[in-house]
């Protein structure tokens, strides 16, 4: 089955999920153990279309969300360079593995079925 039969089976727009460990030091670290980042994305074209995480502070969440939003989970190098050259929180290692689990539950819904 091809991506493009995965599309007409699958939802227009998937959410998934990705998880990393916080760094110990940090305010996030005191409420959560983890960092979650969901993401709201377009199935026919891997664009973002909505980003949550759950950083401790509302700033530090709506700018992650702006680094994500338009930009294409498949293009992991752009995402990567966007959080390094922008993002100076101590959550950035964070952030960027949270947003890589995103990207391999992205592609286990698509590849794992066209395996079947």
């Amino acid at each position: 089955m091809t991506n493009k039969d995965m599309n007409q089976i699958l939802a227009e727009e998937i959410f998934v999920t990705g998880y990393a460990k916080l760094p110990t030091n940090i305010t996030a670290s005191k409420m959560y153990e983890v960092i979650a980042v969901g993401l709201l994305i377009k199935s026919e074209t891997g664009e973002i279309l909505e980003a949550e995480c759950t950083l401790s502070t509302q700033l530090a969440n709506k700018f992650v969300s702006r680094m994500l939003v338009g930009n294409n989970i498949n293009q992991m190098d752009e995402i990567e360079n966007v959080i390094d050259i922008s993002y100076f929180g101590s959550a950035k290692k964070a952030v960027k593995t949270a947003v890589q689990n995103c990207k391999k539950k992205f592609d286990s819904i698509f590849f794992s079925k066209e395996e079947s």
